[in-house]
């Protein structure tokens, strides 16, 4: 079966494809013209093995992530598993708010996601893995609407950072990009950080990690000013 092109993003191409009789995603990343052709190769191929290791390192945890079939470093491409029956948490959110045009009653119906997403990225950051693109669409929810499992994807920009300042930066990202994607959500996004925090046994950690937050949120507010 020949691959199929789903998406071009600014660092790969995304194609489906069967994989020895199972739906897989091949993430190929594409050459960049403006580097020199050896640094290149060389920050391509860092980019892979810390985007598999990352993958790994999240399902040792207990985080759930695709399946790594194969990495071929000649093509610099991932051929992972395809999460069947699977929406992103932005549409998630988009399709509850759609059929629930009262907040206060859609940001009930979201809460238990906004909580699963909290304690998921607590673990991923105990085992000190940074995501480092972390957006509503690079989270996938699959399973029955009661019993909702999220799955983690896109670890592209991944990295393995103990410091409170990365993992605030890493938290930060996630709220600038919920709250573009889904005004007049604070509250949820409340909730994540609240259940972030009740997950993380070493409360120092957790403390040092939201004022770090606080940090970055000053230095982005004064930027925005100054812009």
């Amino acid at each position: 079966m020949d691959s199929v092109l789903l998406k071009q993003g600014a660092e790969a191409k995304l194609y489906s494809y069967d994989f020895y009789g199972r739906p897989c995603i091949i993430k190929e990343r594409f050459k960049k013209s403006y580097r020199h052709p050896t640094l290149d190769v060389s920050l391509t191929s860092q980019r892979l093995k810390a985007e598999v290791r990352a993958n790994l390192r999240c399902r040792m945890a207990g985080i759930l992530t695709p399946t790594i079939f194969m990495v071929n470093f000649d093509n610099s491409s991932i051929y992972m598993q395809e999460i069947q029956d699977a929406i992103t948490v932005r549409e998630y959110i988009a399709t509850i708010q759609e059929q629930h045009k009262d907040r206060a009653h859609a940001n009930d119906l979201i809460s238990p996601v906004a909580e699963v997403i909290g304690k998921t990225l607590s673990k991923m950051h105990a085992n000190n893995i940074i995501h480092g693109d972390l957006t509503t669409s690079n989270m996938l929810l699959q399973g029955d609407p009661h019993d909702l499992k999220l799955v983690l994807i896109d670890f592209g920009l991944s990295s393995f950072e103990a410091s409170a300042e990365d993992k605030g930066v890493d938290l930060y990202v996630l709220e600038r990009a919920f709250l573009s994607s889904h005004p007049n959500t604070q509250e949820l996004f409340d909730i994540i950080l609240n259940s972030y925090q009740t997950t993380m046994k070493d409360k120092s950690a957790w403390k040092e990690v939201i004022a770090k937050l606080d940090e970055v949120r000053l230095r982005g507010r004064k930027r925005t000013m100054v812009g």
